[in-house]
């Protein structure tokens, strides 16, 4: 049925308990699921060895480690015996909700791209997957005390097998940036964009991004996000989010989205306000500072 596939961080602390609990639950999406690890990460190959996983432990990267998002989508497809592929993000637990999401979708359309907003929850401690009911206990954990963030954060992607293949810019994974390309693409490809936000409960396992704050990682990170947006042609793609897609999934059934067009109107209306509103700070700080006003 599904290939998913993904690469982690350090099997280390809390960030070794929320990659496990993630992985761990993509192996009960459905018996036949396959789990592709990417990359060489301390404890990377033991948790696929105790979680039955696919690993592969090299990865193409930059000369500061970071690795590219198109080497592991191009070889996720080489590698994958099924016909639709998922990469997720490997803190998001998925359950029953998304099987049967990605079971509507795939019935009704043969090439499609199936993504959804994510559910921030915090959980500390390994989950208990050997209860009957851990998918409706998290579920209920992640409505009641979550937050479903907005249509930019985007944690999972579902799609048909040759939908990116070979035709991804080298985005650079773990920075901002790739993401709206995939949706904008798909719409550019002609194939259906499916939101499955208001159906699926994808649980984002909260954590902290020190790792990203710090010296040279931050210098990086920054870098690497700038060079991710200037990537490809068409700049347009940089206005695309849930709200773009033509379809949505909601009480079992697939609905037209008549607003789909709106979408990236809206994201690039949004961003041009940010844009004018961090410029007035810029200029006005000079003035607001003496005064005591920083904020």
């Amino acid at each position: 049925m599904l290939t998913l596939f993904t690469t982690p961080k350090p099997f280390l602390g809390h960030c070794a308990v929320i990659q496990r609990n993630a992985l761990k639950s993509w192996t009960l999406v459905h018996p036949d699921a396959e789990v592709i690890l990417f990359g060489d990460e301390e404890g990377a190959a033991d948790t696929c060895q105790e979680l039955n996983l696919r690993h592969e432990p090299n990865v193409r990267r930059n000369e500061n480690g970071t690795k590219y998002l198109n080497y592991i989508f191009d070889r996720a497809r080489e590698l994958s015996r099924h016909n639709i592929l998922c990469y997720a993000n490997c803190d998001i637990i998925l359950g029953a909700d998304f099987r049967a999401a990605l079971e509507l979708t795939s019935r009704t359309y043969s090439e499609f791209l199936m993504m959804g907003r994510r559910w921030d929850t915090d959980i500390t401690e390994p989950r208990d997957f050997e209860q009957p009911d851990w998918d409706a206990q998290l579920r209920s954990l992640a409505l009641r005390s979550g937050k479903q963030n907005g249509p930019t954060w985007i944690d999972y992607f579902c799609f048909s097998r040759d939908l990116y293949f070979r035709k991804m810019p080298p985005f650079l994974i773990g920075r901002t940036g790739w993401d709206p390309w995939l949706i904008w693409f798909a719409r550019k490809s002609r194939v259906r964009l499916v939101d499955a936000s208001r159906m699926v409960v994808a649980v984002h396992q909260n954590h902290d991004y020190a790792y990203l704050k710090q010296g040279v990682a931050s210098l990086h990170s920054q870098s690497e996000a700038r060079y991710n947006w200037s990537l490809g042609d068409d700049k347009s793609w940089h206005y695309y989010s849930a709200d773009a897609a033509t379809d949505r999934l909601e009480r079992g059934q697939v609905r037209p989205n008549r607003l789909a067009w709106i979408g990236p109107v809206k994201c690039r209306a949004i961003y041009n306000c940010y844009s004018i509103w961090f410029s007035l700070l810029n200029l006005t700080r000079p003035i607001r500072h003496p005064l005591g006003l920083r904020r």
